[in-house]
């Protein structure tokens, strides 16, 4: 049974506010690399992508995503799944991250 818990989730992704992507300075939900945050029974799904495959810094990104979701009451266990589809583009960011940036359009 997949359920969503508003309080699990949205604490989950105010922790994931936290997580900077290194090159960029920004987090990154600001960016929209966070696709989903998901809640079933006590186990929390994110799905998140880089900003290009060949990213070297994907290795601390998912290891900053398990610190900061690391002993958020309600949750077991956390699954990240890194996926590049659909592929990232600044499209996603928030409309601060892409003035922060200087990305226009």
């Amino acid at each position: 049974m997949s359920f969503s818990s508003p309080g699990v989730v949205e604490a989950a992704r105010d922790r994931l506010s936290t997580v900077e992507d290194p090159e960029l300075g920004l987090d990154i939900v600001s960016l929209g690399l966070v696709y989903s945050v998901e809640l079933e029974d006590d186990r929390l799904r994110i799905v998140y992508t880089l900003t290009s495959m060949g990213c070297p810094l994907g290795p601390v990104i998912e290891r900053d995503i398990a610190r900061a979701l690391e002993g958020l009451e309600g949750v077991e266990s956390v699954e990240s799944l890194l996926v590049f589809e659909p592929p990232w583009s600044p499209e996603q960011m928030s409309d601060d991250a892409k003035l922060l940036l200087g990305v226009y359009g």
